[in-house]
């Protein structure tokens, strides 16, 4: 026998050998670990977090009204509401921040008349389409467009504004009645976004 072959023959020895020992059955074994005992209730309502009356947003900060379901927020919305009126029907509100100017206001609004089924303003038309809203050291331009969307009356509330160095746009659209119904709201809830100290 050549020593090539001796070597080929030893190596394959040795790799069946590891191949039994690696294959064999290894015994289950199975463990009782206790349960941790139960937290009494009134710690447990001590430990949970208490929702925080006002959220933010950077330097910015807001209160929802009662009744406001708040969303999670997303890559692109700072803030997100669910607004709930008769019957169950849902207006969706969103707080989106952009760099800049975004295109201006005037393009803006009328991207928002184009979902309500709106024909665009021209600029000459701009002034009369806008309420004026002073909040601290925000100006805020505030709109109320009534439309229809996919047949149905629908209605954005809107509330724009510059802050450092974004343009800010709080929007609230849905169903025309849940909408108007929730001006009041809306109005209020732009009255409390504030400058976080």
């Amino acid at each position: 026998m050549s020593s090539r072959t001796a070597v080929f023959l030893s190596l394959s020895l040795c790799t069946l050998a590891l191949m039994q020992t690696a294959c064999r059955d290894r015994e289950v074994q199975a463990y009782r670990v206790p349960k941790e005992p139960a937290v009494p209730p009134e710690l447990a309502a001590s430990l949970t977090p208490a929702m925080p009356a006002a959220a933010s947003s950077g330097a910015l900060r807001w209160n929802a009204p009662a009744g406001w379901i708040e969303k999670e927020a997303t890559s692109m919305r700072r803030g997100s509401f669910t607004v709930t009126g008769p019957g169950g029907a849902e207006a969706d509100l969103s707080i989106i921040a952009f760099p800049g100017d975004a295109g201006g206001l005037l393009e803006n609004l009328n991207r928002w008349r184009g979902q309500v089924s709106l024909p665009a303003l021209a600029p000459s038309e701009l002034d009369a389409a806008l309420d004026h809203l002073d909040v601290g050291p925000l100006h805020m331009e505030v709109v109320d467009f009534v439309g229809s969307a996919g047949g149905v009356p629908t209605r954005i509330l809107g509330g724009i504004f510059t802050f450092g160095g974004e343009s800010w746009f709080v929007k609230l659209m849905g169903p025309d009645a849940v909408v108007a119904g929730a001006k009041a709201d809306f109005i209020a809830f732009l009255q409390t976004i504030e400058v976080s100290s």
